[in-house]
């Protein structure tokens, strides 16, 4: 797995989910002010959604096992003059970073694991999470038609993945953008926070 997205992005290939500028989903939380304090970016990717969390103020850590994708990321933060952070981390064990965050975005990642790793990722979130701290989870909806691309999420699996610690507060219909011919892909946004008073 880590081969295959490690290659996407080698030779300066521009994998499908690589749009060149922050998900509008993620643009319209941080707008609306959701989106509070330290951030991680999990699965981050070459970093649109982090730089433009950085941008608006926010300190963020973005970790993703693709190595040439983060050496993207990093550049592009260089290049723009923003203090985001950006580390090649395996996503499955976040207690490794042994950072604590407000809020965590997850921007294509949780709909790439297999159930056995998302056990781990979620235990993981909840590791680098402070108390009362929030996900925001956007991934492939099943309300996509099967053929292409990741595995289509429920509604369902979503609330039984974040069952233990965690209260989801809302699933709703949002869109993925990507380079796909059709542009944009069904998605879900979960608004799900760490259980626990913030502190």
């Amino acid at each position: 797995m880590v081969g295959f997205f490690d290659n996407a992005y080698r030779d300066g290939g521009v994998p499908t989910w690589d749009i060149g500028r922050p998900q509008g989903a993620l643009v319209r939380l941080a707008a609306s002010g959701l989106i509070v304090g330290d951030v991680l970016d999990a699965g981050c990717g070459t970093g649109e959604n982090a730089l433009h969390l950085a941008a608006l103020g926010h300190a963020v850590v973005g970790v993703d096992f693709a190595a040439a994708a983060i050496e993207r990321a990093m550049a592009k933060a260089a290049d723009r003059g923003l203090p985001a952070e950006f580390l090649v981390a395996d996503a499955l064990d976040l207690a490794a970073l042994d950072r604590a965050f407000d809020t965590a975005i997850d921007v294509g990642l949780f709909h790439t694991l297999g159930d056995a790793e998302r056990v781990r990722y979620v235990a993981g979130l909840a590791a680098a999470l402070r108390p009362g701290g929030q996900v925001f989870l956007l991934c492939w909806s099943d309300r996509n038609p099967f053929g292409r691309g990741p595995r289509r999420i429920s509604r369902r699996e979503i609330r039984a993945a974040f069952r233990d610690g965690w209260v989801v507060e809302a699933i709703d219909p949002e869109w993925l953008d990507s380079r796909l011919p059709e542009g944009r892909i069904h998605a879900w946004l979960a608004r799900i926070a760490r259980a626990g008073a913030a502190g």
